[in-house]
């Protein structure tokens, strides 16, 4: 897809596609460039995520989820430790003069995680995007770009039936569900009986939220979204009443 603006959450789609039976992919171009390259100084990437669904969901209760940004952490991340005045983890980010800092007020953009490595995972989104026909990562998001140049991202999605990549060579006569079930519960063996699977936190909030009847938000972002409504002339929000429900 072309021409686009905000992604949202890539997570929110694969694992839709994962509960339909799918085994799904999708990677996008940020909306903003925020991330240094890896032995570099000025930030000319977007956070750029991968994001995996598995349909999991017979052997385990919920399809598992691998979803990650490839820089050490979200901007949205940043702005939710800047909320609850908490610290950035070592490495994560620079200030405006391109060192270190943990300070989230400080943030002026973002390292890739795992240096050349999450570098190199950020690039696969800006070439993906590139033969979509995206725009220069430094032009996205502008509001006025160099003249005839693009500022939208492009999205990339893929889904595979289960069924298409079954070789039917499985052991201990297991079928293919058997075998994922098998599998993942191997991982999870003697040891690693309180690891958990990417997914199941996801899982376990949708859970909850379900149960309460609605999103479920924290102090810091009520009083951050009440800050946005003064900011537009608009009403705040009656936390007490919310709570009270």
């Amino acid at each position: 897809m072309d021409n686009c603006f905000h992604y949202l959450w890539g997570g929110g789609y694969v694992i839709d596609a994962a509960k339909r039976g799918y085994i799904a992919y999708t990677n996008c171009t940020s909306s903003l460039a925020e991330v240094v390259p890896f032995g570099g100084k000025s930030p000319t990437l977007g956070t750029n995520p991968h994001s995996w669904g598995l349909p999991t969901q017979d052997a385990i209760g919920f399809p598992i989820c691998v979803d990650w940004a490839t820089s050490t952490c979200a901007m949205g991340r940043v702005q939710q430790l800047k909320r609850e005045g908490k610290q950035l983890p070592p490495m994560a980010a620079v200030d405006t003069d391109g060192n270190p800092t943990q300070d989230p007020g400080e943030v002026a953009a973002l390292l890739p995680f795992g240096a050349h490595k999450g570098y190199g995972l950020s690039l696969i989104n800006e070439l993906f995007g590139a033969y979509i026909g995206g725009s220069l990562p430094t032009h996205r998001g502008r509001s006025l770009p160099s003249e005839g140049e693009k500022s939208s991202t492009s999205f990339f999605f893929q889904i595979i039936h289960p069924e298409a990549i079954k070789a039917g060579n499985f052991a201990m006569g297991r079928n293919q569900a058997e075998n994922v079930k098998a599998v993942i519960e191997n991982i999870l063996g003697p040891g690693n009986e309180n690891a958990i699977l990417p997914g199941q936190l996801e899982a376990e909030a949708a859970t909850r939220s379900e149960q309460a009847g609605g999103l479920i938000f924290s102090d810091a972002e009520l009083a951050e979204l009440n800050e946005l409504a003064s900011q537009l002339n608009m009403p705040s929000l009656n936390t007490k009443s919310l709570l009270a429900q």
